[in-house]
């Protein structure tokens, strides 16, 4: 059995190909993250809008996303979801870089179902006379949301949240099955070029737990600093 060659993975070729798949597999989860959130905040709302029709197409969304494998969802954008475009504008989407812009779509609508969930319940969470004594005061729905209950529910959210993006974090590897060159595609391809399993997914472990760790941490120090009181 080969000695464990740490080497190769602090310098030279196969170290720029892991390194650049970690930093890769960053920006989908930042970029994902950015967009998932504002989308997951409407989904909510509309979830708990007073209009049956919204609640409706909310409902249809988040059921519709969580039932299907993020497998299947990268697949369909990048396989299936081209085909129903004109030529030409489908011709202009292979130039560019269809995988990561497929990877970050799919992404974005299954954390943001999920995501949608938990900022629902922190909604709930708050008394309903908040929202009723708010509508008394003139305002409407949507700015009774914005002002009065989505600043109070925020201490029960963002931990959850944060839970989702570590989540988010770890499903960024699926996106390999599409040809992504994020950490696990490119751990695969250096084990593919220079048959070194070990060491290459060795960097993959590491990168996948060291940023999961720093994403724990982070929510440990949330609940330490912004404990959530019980009424």
């Amino acid at each position: 059995m080969n000695a464990f060659n740490l080497s190769m993975l602090l310098s030279g070729q196969y170290h720029d190909w892991l390194l650049n798949g970690l930093l890769l597999s960053v920006k989908l989860a930042l970029l994902s993250l950015a967009l998932a959130l504002p989308l997951a905040l409407l989904i909510a709302v509309l979830r708990l809008s007073p209009i049956a029709l919204l609640r409706a197409a909310a409902v249809a969304y988040v059921e519709g996303i969580r039932n299907v494998p993020l497998l299947a969802h990268m697949l369909f954008w990048y396989f299936g979801a081209p085909e129903f475009l004109p030529e030409r504008v489908k011709a202009w989407l292979y130039e560019g870089n269809v995988e990561a812009a497929s990877a970050v779509i799919a992404l974005v609508l299954y954390t943001a179902a999920y995501m949608s969930e938990d900022i629902r319940s922190g909604l709930r969470s708050i008394p309903k006379e908040q929202m009723e004594a708010s509508r008394t005061l003139g305002f409407s729905f949507l700015e009774s949301m914005r002002l009065v209950i989505l600043p109070q529910s925020l201490r029960v959210t963002v931990p959850p949240l944060i839970s989702q993006t570590l989540n988010l974090w770890k499903n960024t590897s699926i996106a390999m099955v599409i040809g992504v060159g994020e950490l696990m595609y490119q751990a695969q391809q250096v084990e593919s070029a220079s048959f070194r399993s070990y060491e290459a997914f060795a960097f993959a472990t590491a990168g996948y737990l060291g940023i999961s760790i720093l994403i724990t941490l982070l929510s440990s120090w949330y609940q330490q600093c912004y404990p959530v009181r019980s009424a």
